[in-house]
């Protein structure tokens, strides 16, 4: 019954929304004359083939997009999406962030790391009974929670019977829905091709969020497999990946008013969260964490001033939290220009007096979303203690030793009984990490954050903190000094040899009983702390179950208020496959100012400073200056557009994902969108969402005469230019 009055409101609503919307494959056919409107030449249906053209092409790299863009496993995304792996192949001397990287054949493309992965989804599912037709109505909290991790793990072991395949349960609509997705797992993947910094990064975080804009965000990877075409880990004898799809690059572009689409992996919007969600957002959630992005980036900047290796660890750390910083700056800014939360309020109280309408349904439904508001409401208490202690025991070395004593608790276990997280299906997962963790951890710096989580969970009112880390620390009612704190934290890192890879590789393989009788240092914290984290997590799992217990009945009773607007409802991000769709565009922000759809290199210049981050290379100056723009250059801009302005609706995760044009070509990337549109995640504004994208054209003209790829040129089937 649910889903069919889902889909008659999508039906009913659909005329009024043409661009706003992250679509699921299942539900393009009620949106194809939308498309075909917006100006899609493919027939719409071919968007719901996983396995066709154009969607078999693209991939998720878990956290960002991709596509395949030949037929030789050539793969295409952002340069900040492979900035991790760039950093962990960088070294002072080999610095390939700076100076960018092209492999001279394949055998010189370097692993992206052990724990890089492309998922190809090739099936979704819909498994809505399986996961909850099992529930009894009476079930304890806790109860409804352990039902449905145990029937999406059965699912996901069946699905994965068959070998290099990846299968996940998607939550849509807050519980109303669950989609099983079964992807095909490459291991191996490696790096082709990124540009230099200073073409990558170009304007760095000040330009992060902000049109203008000339970033030429994009790096190439290349996936393998083994000899008989399966999943395999690194090896010399692997072959590179033959994709059933691949896209082709658009040569021509496109130009103001162009149809495109973007399908890729949105991370999380919060669009069905509650008035009072926002709120808490808006007053303690983002201003909180946005200090703590401060504070750690002040850590790391000042460490890596005197020490280029510790720069370079922490590169994709620093990229990461500057992000995460003026993504809820721009967050707030958008919040109090739009009045977000007095739209949320507003929205909320409709629904309330639509309900107290609706005779005895309504009552029920009434009655279902004051308790989860409550549910909600009641968790503010813990939120401090919550945020301290989660971030506390996964920083660094001490994340480390928690994973690996909690691993060696759940081994002891039958698999279907363990953690999700910590199946045997995650165990190259977990290994991949502890292998990376040198390469992206200086011990004095990991020390210092340490110590900085300790200082403010010493600062925790007595009846918050953990007794077993009380202890362990020699707390009692007091703040300790500083100075107490300091020495205990020096003789943690005296006291350890997990900043050694084979030290945590060894405790990866050891038993329970083994660490137990460990004298490293980190590794009896972890033991100390283990019952605390438990009883955490028994906590969090009868929250989740009064969660599935409300939230979906909150969520249907939205999709029938909407409905009964004429307004379509789509799922929440969740880092799932979207398509959405619309047109390139400027925009007017603000009174008297316009941002035109298009930037050019000469903006490039114009920017140019010769320091970090407008320090743009002199080959690119020079090329400018002397208009080498050959087939790349655009007559009515009378130079090579860099990026473009679309009206698309996405989030983090879709970072990397192929802009489409209307033939299914691929003719750019995502990367980013505009300042004025950041608050988007939680309200969507029709008029001021605008999209950033890499233009098709500028990465060939680099490639061609910049940083020259001849041969990545030839892959995609471009001629290079004659040298």
């Amino acid at each position: 019954m649910r889903l069919s009055l889902l889909c008659a409101g999508l039906l009913a609503a659909l005329p009024a929304a043409a661009v706003e919307g992250m679509w699921t494959p299942e539900q393009l056919p009620q949106v194809a004359d939308a498309l075909k409107k917006a100006g899609l030449q493919l027939d719409p249906a071919t968007l719901t083939d996983l396995t066709g053209q154009p969607m078999g092409a693209i991939v998720s790299l878990g956290g960002c997009t991709a596509s395949f863009v030949s037929p030789n496993g050539l793969v295409v995304t952002n340069h900040h999406c492979a900035y991790g792996a760039l950093q962990l192949n960088s070294t002072p001397e080999r610095h390939m962030l700076r100076d960018g990287f092209i492999a001279s054949s394949l055998a010189d493309e370097p692993s992206a790391g052990p724990g890089a992965r492309i998922w190809v989804t090739e099936e979704i599912r819909d498994v809505t009974e399986q996961v909850l037709g099992g529930i009894s109505r009476r079930a304890t909290d806790r109860a409804r929670n352990d039902a449905i991790d145990t029937a999406q793990k059965k699912l996901v072991a069946e699905c994965e019977a068959e070998a290099g395949y990846r299968c996940r349960v998607f939550s849509h609509f807050g519980g109303v829905q669950y989609r099983l997705f079964r992807q095909f797992e490459i291991r191996d993947v490696r790096i082709a091709y990124a540009p230099p910094d200073a073409i990558g990064r170009f304007g760095g975080d000040i330009d992060n969020w902000q049109w203008p804009r000339q970033t030429g965000d994009f790096t190439f990877y290349r996936a393998y497999v083994g000899p008989d075409g399966k999943p395999a880990p690194y090896s010399k004898e692997n072959v590179p990946y033959r994709p059933k799809h691949h896209l082709p690059m658009a040569t021509a572009g496109v130009s103001d008013g162009d149809f495109v689409m973007v399908a890729g992996y949105p991370g999380r919007t919060q669009r069905y969260q509650l008035a009072g969600q926002i709120d808490d957002a808006i007053t303690w959630a983002y201003p909180t964490q946005i200090q703590i992005f401060d504070d750690l980036i002040d850590i790391a900047e000042t460490a890596g001033r005197t020490d280029p290796d510790v720069a370079i660890k922490y590169a994709a750390s620093l990229a990461g939290w500057n992000n995460g910083r003026k993504n809820m700056a721009g967050m707030l800014e958008g919040f109090a220009r739009s009045d977000a939360s007095g739209i949320k309020h507003r929205e909320e109280a409709g629904l309330v007096a639509w309900l107290e309408g609706q005779g005895r349904a309504g009552k029920a439904a009434l009655d279902n979303y004051r308790a989860y508001v409550a549910l909600v409401d009641s968790q503010r208490a813990m939120r401090e203690r919550d945020r301290i202690v989660g971030a506390l025991a996964s920083t660094g070395l001490i994340g480390s030793a928690n994973t690996l004593y909690r691993l060696a608790q759940e081994r002891a276990k039958d698999d279907a009984s363990r953690e999700a997280g910590f199946q045997q299906r995650d165990w190259p997962g977990i290994e991949a990490g502890q292998r990376q963790l040198e390469r992206r951890l200086d011990v004095k710096v990991d020390r210092r954050i340490l110590g900085y989580w300790f200082a403010k969970y010493a600062a925790l009112p007595a009846s918050q903190r953990l007794p077993e880390l009380d202890a362990w620390a020699g707390l009692s009612g007091d703040v300790p000094s500083t100075a107490e704190l300091a020495a205990k934290l020096d003789a943690l890192y005296a006291g350890t040899m997990l900043h050694q890879t084979d030290a945590r590789i060894s405790a990866f393989n050891a038993d329970l009983a083994t660490l137990d009788a460990s004298d490293d240092s980190f590794i009896q914290l972890a033991a100390a702390l283990a019952p605390a984290l438990q009883r955490r997590d028994d906590e969090r799992k009868a929250l989740n179950g009064a969660v599935a217990r409300l939230q979906p009945g909150y969520m249907q009773a939205l999709i029938d208020y909407r409905t009964s607007q004429g307004r379509a409802t789509y799922p929440d991000a969740n880092s799932s496959l979207r398509l959405t769709f619309g047109n390139v565009m400027g925009v007017q922000p603000r009174d008297g100012l316009v941002y035109t759809p298009f930037t050019t290199t000469r903006g490039i210049v114009q920017k140019h400073t010769g320091e970090d981050p407008f320090d743009a290379t002199q080959v690119q100056l020079d090329a400018i200056t002397e208009r080498r723009f050959g087939a790349w250059s655009v007559e009515s801009l009378n130079d090579v557009p860099v990026n473009y302005l679309a009206d698309l609706d996405v989030t983090g995760g879709n970072s990397g994902s192929p802009t489409l044009n209307a033939k299914g070509e691929l003719v750019g990337l995502i990367f980013d969108g505009i300042w004025e549109s950041v608050a988007s995640d939680w309200v969507f504004d029709t008029e001021l969402t605008r999209t950033i994208h890499v233009d098709s054209r500028y990465m060939l003209w680099i490639m061609d005469e910049v940083y020259p790829a001849p041969a990545i040129l030839e892959e995609l089937g471009i001629t290079p230019r004659p040298r």
